[in-house]
């Protein structure tokens, strides 16, 4: 399989970790969010919002689950940094509604970077969809870019991991 082929696939497979408007069903965005945890620490002051004990945070397909999930505001209210820590963080969210399939992602550590449009999934990184999946250390995703990397995620990994490993599902001939 030649690599043209296969970049466009790998973009897909990160595609649901980026930005919610860009990536996720058009009515995501519209829908409440709901926040369910064990604890939760609100500072206002300093807009950080920490949701601890099974943390399951929910929007319209979107989901991220994690023992702890830290939620940093910028100046302007906006949602700046999510960060979803586990064993294993999880997130999930369906891409469009004629694909019923859900993006599945499980790391360690799950970053969505919304100034940057990056999501950065680190520590046994997995990303599953439609019977494809990468893992790796560290995979990076630029919602805006639309280029995503995966490889070695240096100090920041507790399970070291040589490469990357994909497996690539055949596309059936109807399509």
């Amino acid at each position: 399989m030649r690599l043209v082929k296969t970049l466009p696939f790998l973009l897909s497979l990160s595609a649901a970790l980026g930005s919610a408007s860009a990536w996720a069903l058009p009515t995501d965005r519209d829908q409440p969010i709901r926040i369910q945890a064990d604890n939760a620490h609100l500072d206002d002051r300093q807009g950080v919002a920490t949701y601890t004990g099974d943390v399951i945070i929910t929007q319209g397909s979107m989901m991220i689950k994690g023992n702890t999930v830290t939620i940093t505001r910028a100046a302007s209210g906006d949602i700046d940094v999510v960060t979803s820590v586990g064993n294993l963080a999880y997130f999930e969210q369906q891409q469009s509604s004629a694909k019923p399939d859900k993006m599945k992602g499980w790391a360690v550590t799950i970053q969505y970077q919304a100034a940057k449009d990056l999501v950065i999934l680190t520590d046994r990184a997995k990303v599953q969809n439609e019977g494809n999946t990468t893992e790796g250390e560290k995979i990076v995703y630029n919602s805006k870019t639309q280029v995503a990397t995966a490889g070695r995620g240096g100090n920041t990994v507790g399970t070291p991991r040589q490469r990357i490993d994909m497996v690539i599902q055949p596309k059936k001939k109807a399509e």
